[in-house]
């Protein structure tokens, strides 16, 4: 008696899904473990129909779901091949997320990254890059390179490093190791370069434009005119969208916005956040935009410290919402992250690049609504 084979994987959640599906997931698994030659042509439809005990058309289906997804090359009269963008493939991405543990947005982010990738057929393999010496933290990054090159990973998700020293060499090193090795390497949340310069991979992330734009456009209907830009020194490219748009909303309001509104500086600094205050301070401002919710909390801990109340006396607004942002005295007003959305897409991204590997550059910016809450000084 011929016993019906199951797909490899996960066999009672298998069984509840239709057939098609079924075989498309045996299949892809059996791809994905190196089971069939590159070179030689897969089983004919008739030999997966008696395998599979199924129907010609639902065979036929499976496999059109496969070639959709990239792992076959149907080829009329000669039988069914690998795709050649899996020829390649070690079944593995491999990940360098320095944020991931001290900035909240990368948890979600890499959950979702994990998740997605587990079910194209991927291992995610996770490597420490995080440490909070920042000099440990770009050795970390370059070690984990040369990790994923001697595993031979299919690709790379890359989150550039900021805030150090000679970021911006240590970055180009990551991306030209990664791409003299052919690996596929997707950017996220920000470039390797500098606004508003573009580099040649792909990235994903928040359209930070219209992010700052938003924000800056939502104080200016709340009566604000003079608006401060906080951000700490060596910020990601990310940083600079933002105050590009804020610029613009000033701008397009007709309110004059000097370079001198931005400030570089650490928000623990009581002496750094008085100066904005102070009676040597040529524009004094009635709201702060910081560049994200870390520096934002840090600052009201600050503004607190010096006895000015929030919003009463200043106006304040950030970016990201992360968990604790609703949680501030008072809570925070904010541009959301859509993390999990980010994850998604830049699985599907990498994916598509794998099999089209001479599609040109994307930038896939994803909308990051507008969250407002008591510390702009009004809500709605």
């Amino acid at each position: 008696m011929t016993k019906k084979q199951e797909p490899p994987e996960h066999a009672d959640t298998a069984a509840s899904l239709p057939k098609h599906q079924q075989v498309f997931e045996a299949l892809k698994q059996e791809i994905l473990s190196g089971k069939y030659d590159a070179r030689r042509r897969l089983p004919s439809e008739a030999q997966l129909v008696r395998r599979f005990a199924i129907s010609r058309p639902t065979v036929s289906r499976a496999l059109r779901d496969l070639k959709a997804a990239g792992f076959l090359d149907r080829r009329p009269g000669s039988g069914t091949y690998l795709s050649p963008s899996v020829r390649t493939t070690s079944g593995y991405f491999g990940m360098i997320i320095p944020g991931h543990g001290t900035t909240e947005i990368f948890t979600p982010v890499c959950a979702e990254i994990a998740r997605r990738s587990q079910q194209a057929g991927y291992t995610l393999l996770w490597g420490d890059s995080s440490a909070n010496d920042l000099e440990t933290r770009a050795k970390q990054a370059l070690d984990l390179c040369a990790q994923y090159m001697r595993q031979e990973v299919a690709g790379v998700f890359l989150e550039p490093l900021e805030l150090i020293p000679g970021r911006e060499a240590i970055n180009q090193e990551i991306i030209r190791t990664l791409s003299a090795s052919r690996i596929p390497v997707v950017l996220l949340d920000r470039d390797i370069v500098r606004f508003p310069e573009r580099s040649a991979y792909d990235l994903v992330g928040i359209d930070n434009l219209s992010a700052g734009y938003r924000l800056a456009d939502h104080l200016i209907r709340k009566g604000v005119r003079r608006i401060t830009f906080i951000s700490r020194p060596g910020s990601a490219p990310t940083v600079l969208q933002r105050i590009a748009g804020v610029h613009d909303a000033l701008l397009n309001a007709g309110i004059h916005w000097s370079p001198e509104q931005i400030a570089y500086g650490n928000p623990d600094d009581k002496a750094f956040v008085r100066g904005l205050f102070g009676k040597s301070a040529k524009y004094r401002p009635d709201a702060l935009i910081c560049a994200n919710d870390a520096t934002a909390a840090r600052l009201l801990v600050t503004l607190a410290g010096l006895g000015i109340a929030v919003p009463e006396e200043i106006r304040l607004a950030s970016f990201d919402d992360v968990q604790y942002a609703k949680l501030l005295s008072p809570p925070l007003t904010t541009i959301h992250q859509p993390c999990e959305q980010i994850g998604a897409v830049a699985v599907q991204t990498l994916l598509q690049r794998i099999r089209e590997p001479d599609t040109p550059p994307r930038e896939i910016l994803l909308d990051a609504p507008l969250v407002v809450r008591r510390s702009c000084g009004a809500l709605g």
